[in-house]
């Protein structure tokens, strides 16, 4: 649910209320405190804090979940949940259990659904890169393929957050590195484990893509997401850096370790028809970051809302919703992850430039936006639980199967 509003106000959102403790998804929320109270922090684990409290927004009072994370402590890290597969989605409480997270929200926006390209499945993988214990996982598809709200100015699919191996978080962007070298040419690779391919390109899939069907790969345009599936396509499968077999269009499948997929697409495509039953063909890929250079252990797609201390300019102020956002201060040292609730008495939630506006006030020098709406979602773990609980009521009344999400661990 979103809710149009006059401009104005943009950023002004503004802390007001406390709730008491203790708190879970389904309970009402009560336990105000005067407008000005210090929230009260509850440290759930070493280096990890929870609280709640609400915000007065310009639609309406908005509830937040907040995380605040101590990278400096060598007990906690974070990392992404993801279910083991590009193309797969699970509830972020499953993926918080299945890594053990002490707690976790939901990550980037994703291909949720094909309405636009009868009979061809949506993949449910993400939009922007994802890096994982240090292992890429996938690049950014074309701007114009994108799921989720308009872009700030000046943002791109490709930008991220992220927590290098030095253990300090940054926002940075990361744009796919490779080449396909054949016995007639050097193609560049334009590609990998995404949902959407570029125009007159060819992309790599692996093992970590899953097996859900790479036929939506070859369809809408790179400035048109519902633009048709293009009709010029060819895919061709290495295993061994050798070529063992082709095909005229996308195929499905789980993609064994050992075994590269290349999909073409028009000229892309043309250029794959080159290759032979046999061939020798060298793929090489990797995700180049534009900022400090130090390596990535985890990385998530979403877009800058706040850099330097500083909300961007073009923001959205006139649309609010419930919302996901990550942010830090200290020089990437002190992480803050915030999650609105989306209960019917705070449905309305923030614009985006609010949100901005309170990441800033809650001390982050730089903020980043994840999926809202119905996939927003924070769970945490108490002392000694077999299971997370959700804190925070999901707008679409149950939690909603997302691709990835952050999650706060313990180290080691």
């Amino acid at each position: 649910m979103t809710r149009r509003r006059g401009r104005g106000a943009a950023g002004r959102a503004v802390l007001t209320v406390v709730t008491a403790w203790g708190l879970l998804a389904g309970a009402a929320l009560t336990g105000a405190a005067p407008a000005g109270a210090a929230p009260a922090i509850r440290r759930i684990a070493p280096g990890v804090g929870y609280r709640q409290f609400d915000i007065a927004g310009a639609a309406g009072t908005a509830h937040a979940h907040l995380l605040t994370v101590d990278l400096g402590n060598p007990r906690v890290r974070v990392g992404l949940l993801h279910p083991g597969a590009v193309g797969a989605r699970a509830t972020v409480s499953r993926l918080a259990d299945a890594a053990g997270a002490i707690a976790g929200v939901n990550g980037d926006f994703f291909d949720i659904t094909e309405t636009q390209h009868p009979g061809v499945p949506a993949t449910g993988a993400p939009v922007g890169p994802a890096v994982a214990d240090g292992r890429v996982l996938k690049a950014a598809v074309p701007r114009g393929q994108r799921f989720g709200p308009a872009l700030p100015p000046g943002t791109d699919t490709r930008d991220v957050f992220g927590v290098g191996t030095d253990r300090r978080a940054r926002l940075d962007r990361l744009s796919l590195s490779g080449t396909v070298k054949t016995p007639k040419a050097r193609l560049r690779l334009r590609g990998l484990n995404q949902y959407a391919l570029p125009q007159n390109s060819v992309g790599a899939f692996t093992a970590a893509w899953g097996d859900v069907s790479r036929e939506r790969a070859v369809c809408g345009t790179d400035t048109e997401r519902a633009a048709p599936c293009s009709t010029d396509t060819y895919e061709v499968r290495l295993r061994g850096g050798r070529v063992v077999s082709a095909a005229g269009s996308p195929g499905s499948g789980a993609i064994p370790a050992d075994t590269t997929v290349l999909v073409g697409r028009e000229e892309g495509a043309r250029q794959l028809r080159e290759l032979a039953v046999g061939d020798r063909v060298t793929v090489t890929h990797t995700l180049v970051a534009a900022g400090s250079g130090v390596p990535y252990a985890f990385a998530i797609g979403g877009f800058p809302v706040l850099r330097h201390g500083r909300p961007l300019t073009g923001l959205d102020d006139g649309t609010s919703a419930v919302r996901t956002v990550v942010g830090f201060k200290g020089g990437g040292e002190q992480l803050l992850i915030l999650a609105l609730d989306g209960a019917a008495a705070y449905r309305t939630g923030l614009t985006v430039a609010e949100e901005a506006g309170t990441m800033r006030s809650l001390g982050a020098s730089d903020a980043f936006n994840l999926d809202g709406g119905g996939s927003t979602e924070m769970v945490t773990r108490d002392a000694g639980a077999g299971a997370v609980t959700v804190r925070n009521h999901p707008s679409g009344g149950a939690e909603r199967p997302v691709p990835n999400g952050v999650g706060v661990l313990p180290a080691g």
